[in-house]
């Protein structure tokens, strides 16, 4: 069972047809609802998938959003209408963007909450008190 946050975020990024999840970690529940509501996902971390337990019914990718943001093209796997990244670190912010303008997809974020946003961005409060965060287009 999602909890509201995760609810207020798959309800949000379900608008789009397909997503790339930077650094899911181990926490794969906003992912996995997105693909059970017909998004087509790929998650991506620096760790293996079998350290972090990421189910087999998502599609995996072991890169380093920092070295895909230095690439001409970051990879067809990051091919998607939207990038995004759940408490997502400062030092990803700006990599990760550059990752969503290579492929011109739309990059939303959340924080750990104590994090300012690295990049400029475009304020979102979700039901429930979620803030995401979207980056700003040509900035």
């Amino acid at each position: 069972m999602n909890t509201p946050r995760e609810n207020a975020l798959v309800g949000r990024f379900s608008t789009y047809g397909s997503a790339v999840e930077i650094g899911v970690g181990r926490r794969p529940d906003v992912a996995v609802a997105l693909a059970e509501a017909g998004v087509d996902v790929t998650v991506t971390d620096v760790a293996a998938a079998g350290e972090l337990g990421v189910p087999s019914s998502l599609r995996f990718l072991r890169d380093d959003v920092v070295a895909a943001g230095e690439r001409d093209h970051p990879g067809e796997s990051y091919e998607a209408d939207l990038v995004y990244g759940l408490n997502l670190p400062p030092e990803l912010h700006r990599p990760t963007r550059n990752v969503a303008r290579a492929v011109d997809a739309d990059f939303l974020f959340t924080t750990l909450g104590y994090d300012s946003p690295a990049i400029p961005v475009d304020t979102e409060c979700l039901p429930g008190g979620e803030t995401l965060y979207a980056a700003r287009e040509g900035v």
